[in-house]
Formats: structure tokens, sequence, C-alpha cells
């Protein structure tokens, strides 16, 4: 048996906001057999290459939680994309 980390999970939806919405050109993406956050962007970016660059500066939540791109990922999250916001 495999560790979590190299076990695939089940369904996981990537939401995507403002720049990066844009970036992506779709609302979200609904990804299955990645196991970290990290594996989960680089499958996005591998789908939208102009998401990269926004990608790279962006915040990410893991069901409402900030997280980094090594946390884990279990079948049914949403990971959300928000890059940087402008304004005042």
């Amino acid at each position: 048996m495999g560790t979590p980390s190299d076990r695939a999970v089940g369904a996981v939806t990537i939401r995507y906001w403002a720049g990066a919405r844009a970036a992506a050109g779709v609302e979200q993406d609904e990804l299955t057999d990645v196991t970290t956050v990290g594996a989960a962007l680089a499958a996005v970016v591998a789908l939208h290459p102009p998401l990269e660059p926004v990608a790279a500066v962006s915040t990410l939540l893991l069901d409402g939680r900030s997280v980094d791109r090594e946390a884990p990922l279990t079948g049914g999250s949403v990971l959300e994309v928000l890059p940087p916001f402008a304004g005042g």
C-alpha cells in the first residue's frame, strides 16, 4: 500500500478568479489523478498555458484555507486560484 502522497485521489475542482479566469479561458476545471496542489497546478497550466504566470503569483485556497503547493489533495476538494487584486 502506498503513502497518501503517491495515491491518486478522486475528482478535484479547480476554480479560477479574476485574471486567472481570464488566462484560463474557463471558470473551472475538474481533475483526477493529482495528489498535490502543485500537481494540480501543473496539470491546469498544461491545459491553459497562459495561466502559468498568473498561477505563479496567485493565492491558493483549498476548501477555503490558504495552502502551499505541497499540500495534499483529497477527492471532492475545491482548489481556488486567486490572483493578486488591484484597487482600493
